[in-house]
């Protein structure tokens, strides 16, 4: 598949997960790959080696920026983290579901809050169910922890390509953002509970989470290709 098949509207649901250390190396992939991606995840170590600016250089290229930061903490912390991030433009922000209803409505409030102040769009508080990694969660923790984001309006939930059904029927109207997404027969690495892109699709995914299966190949934009070809 290339840049030119991919519709202007999977690439919206489509996010590159920038797993890297250094900023220059995430502008370098997030342009290099920007065809196939309409979204950038910015995760712990990116945010952590480069802070809040990385997040204004992928805008600047074009990029809606998902901040995958996973807060976990009292509400007031949490608050005032999620107001400062929504107010440099993120669309997208994590916390910790297990953190409970009280938290994730604190986050939410807050970002709403940075995003009004800043006159920017309302970005989408996510609550992280069952990291995908985990493959021991027991089978009633999906329901509580999707039910906690429902009770404090997030906008969606992240979790595994298996738990799509659950978390739709539960919350039809949440938005369900899977990550650790790999090509048949590719390594999982740490990801535990990994499926293919046309898995996530098909069991109903809204944004769809890519990282190393891409970015750490030997030609990147050729395994975009091939991972993005069943999609269409």
């Amino acid at each position: 598949m290339t840049t030119a098949e991919i519709s202007t509207d999977l690439r919206s649901r489509l996010a590159l997960a920038l797993d890297v250390d250094d900023a220059v190396e995430a502008q370098r992939l997030a342009r290099e790959l920007s065809g196939f991606f309409g979204v950038a995840k910015v995760g712990l170590e990116l945010f952590s080696a480069a802070g809040p600016p990385v997040v204004q250089m992928l805008i600047d290229d074009g990029y809606r920026v998902f901040v995958d930061l996973k807060l976990a903490d009292i509400p007031n912390t949490v608050r005032r983290a999620a107001r400062v991030l929504g107010a440099l433009g993120v669309s997208y922000l994590t916390m910790h579901a297990f953190a409970g209803p009280a938290v994730l409505r604190a986050g939410v409030e807050g970002l709403t809050e940075g995003a009004d102040r800043a006159g920017l769009p309302t970005p989408a508080a996510l609550a992280v169910t069952v990291l995908t990694s985990d493959a021991d969660a027991p089978p009633h923790i999906l329901a509580k922890r999707v039910t906690a984001a429902v009770e404090a309006r997030c906008a969606g939930v992240v979790c595994a390509t298996a738990d799509v059904a659950e978390a739709k029927e539960i919350a039809p109207r949440l938005l369900t953002v899977v990550p650790g997404l790999r090509a048949a027969g590719s390594p999982v690495h740490d990801q535990a509970r990994a499926a293919t892109p046309a898995e996530a699709l098909a069991a109903g995914a809204d944004l769809l989470v890519i990282g190393r299966a891409v970015t750490a190949a030997p030609d990147r934009t050729a395994a975009a290709s091939q991972l993005l070809a069943s999609l269409s």
